[in-house]
């Protein structure tokens, strides 16, 4: 015999119970059947608790959201509004309002236009209509002039609305712009002036990259280089040769240092011809301090140097016969000394004086005197070396300072003296000179004229230039005392005295 056993019982829950099919609860069970519906509410009541904080939560998310976007757009950096298709305003920001410098309550239903310079109604209405023909996006700059201190320059980014309320045409934008635009007018002006200036200034400017191409050329560079682009060019190949090497590196130490330096050099022409130039350069720097640029303003210098020659010229040399004159010798004698001092090798002065010249001028006139002159300098020049000096010492008076001869003292006596047999044998030859007639016509005459010489040798600076100048001189009085036409050494190494 099989005895059955019952399932033991498991207890429903409050939730189960409610849930439970009413033909599954115990028949007549009253109290059941309440607890279940008291249950059935409770958890209703949760739930509808869970609800009410839940939709709380949302409420207070979206209020949070709500401020967050009225903050930012009331206090964006741009100015915000909407306008109608008839161009008033219907809404705006509290930027918007500060920029059109009135409160925004009073700012609804008005045109858009009141607001804009007079000058700029008629560009703005034609920029409206053509937008709400479009029916899409656009921008333009305007001037703001209504209830404002100073005009403001704004750019108005205009957005026609893809869907939405079409009465409400128009979303716009306003930037002010003002700062950027005194910027670009003050950045214009500086432009102005530097063109201005370099168009007009005597010298010429240039700005150049830091590995000396050409970035900028002033438009006097064309009177040097030619009518041609030198954007991007080599500023370096113009300079001359001589003066390349030391020009690059004098550059490259101004990108290195950020100093400036002043040079002085050459510049080849397209002609073949030499500029003397001086520049001075300067650098830009860029946001992080480097050199990014260097600004070189030169000035052409020939014409001051050729000045500078031709008074060096007339300060050191005799304008008759364009030998070196008194003041040029002292500085030939003393370097003639100084190299004597270095190599060990004597030196030699002459003292040369024309023989019975007085007599040609007093009869002849000092015109005539003068071609002698000239004639005889020629030759004396022609008898010496490129480390020789021959200079006109005054009158009809020449010396000739002889340098690198012998380390011995009999050598160089003999190397001096027939330099100075060459110059007297050329002086002895025959004058052509021009002389003039009764009649005005021009005519020649032939004349001899000889010459005394007087040697001194030297050695460093055993005596000084005015002793050997005046030992040299006896030595010429000598030679015009034993007959002229001679050459005489002083030939002493005696203290100097007065004969």
């Amino acid at each position: 015999m099989i005895l059955k056993t019952a399932a033991p019982s498991v207890p429903l829950s409050p939730r189960a119970k409610a849930e439970a099919p009413v033909n599954e609860r115990p028949a007549g069970d009253s109290t059941v059947t309440r607890g279940a519906l008291e249950h059935e509410l409770d958890v209703h009541k949760i739930e509808l608790e869970m609800q009410v904080e839940e939709l709380g939560q949302t409420h207070a998310a979206l209020e949070e959201s709500r401020n967050r976007y009225r903050d930012l757009y009331d206090h964006a950096p741009v100015g915000y509004l909407t306008l109608t298709k008839r161009g008033t305003i219907a809404a705006i920001n509290l930027t918007g309002a500060a920029l059109l410098g009135i409160d925004r309550s009073k700012l609804i239903k008005r045109p858009f236009t009141a607001f804009l310079l007079r000058e700029d109604g008629d560009r703005w209405h034609h920029f409206f209509a053509a937008l709400l023909k479009s029916n899409g996006k656009g921008n333009d700059e305007f001037t703001l002039d209504g209830g404002l201190a100073q005009p403001l320059c704004v750019r108005v980014d205009c957005l026609f609305p893809v869907e939405g309320d079409r009465r409400l045409a128009v979303h716009v934008a306003l930037t002010d712009i003002s700062d950027m635009k005194r910027a670009e007018k003050t950045l214009h002006e500086q432009e102005q002036f530097f063109r201005l200036v370099t168009e007009n200034v005597d010298g010429f400017i240039a700005v150049l990259d830091t590995q000396g191409r050409r970035i900028y050329n002033s438009p006097s560079y064309a009177r040097l280089l030619g009518d041609r682009n030198l954007v991007g060019t080599d500023s370096f190949l113009d300079v001359h040769a001589e003066d390349y090497e030391r020009v690059r590196q004098a550059f490259y130490e101004t990108v290195a240092t950020g100093i400036g330096q002043r040079l002085e050099y050459r510049l080849s022409m397209p002609d073949g011809g030499l500029r003397f130039m001086e520049s001075r350069g300067g650098v830009i720097r860029n946001d992080e301090g480097l050199v990014s640029k260097v600004v070189i303003v030169s000035n052409d210098i020939t014409e001051r140097r050729q000045a500078d020659q031709t008074i060096h010229h007339l300060a050191f040399y005799d304008t008759l016969t364009q030998l070196p004159n008194r003041l040029a010798l002292e500085d030939r004698l003393q370097l003639a000394m100084a190299a004597s001092q270095r190599n060990g090798r004597y030196g030699a002065v002459m003292f040369l004086d024309l023989d019975n010249f007085k007599a040609l001028n007093d009869t002849s006139g000092h015109r005539v005197g003068d071609q002698l002159l000239v004639q005889a300098a020629d030759r004396i020049s022609r008898c010496l070396r490129g480390v020789d000096t021959v200079a006109r010492f005054g009158g009809d008076e020449f010396i000739i300072v002889l340098g690198d001869l012998h380390a011995d003292f009999a050598p160089s006596a003999a190397q001096a003296g027939m330099v100075a047999e060459k110059v007297r044998e050329v002086l002895a030859e025959p004058y052509i000179l021009e002389v003039a007639t009764g009649a005005g016509v021009p005519a020649t005459m032939e004349h001899g004229c000889t010459a005394s010489i007087g040697v001194e040798l030297f050695m460093a600076h055993e005596r000084s230039a005015e002793e050997l100048l005046k030992l040299a001189d006896i030595a010429m009085y000598r030679a015009k005392l034993d007959g002229r036409d001679t050459v005489r050494f002083y030939e002493t190494k005696e203290p100097l005295i007065d004969v």
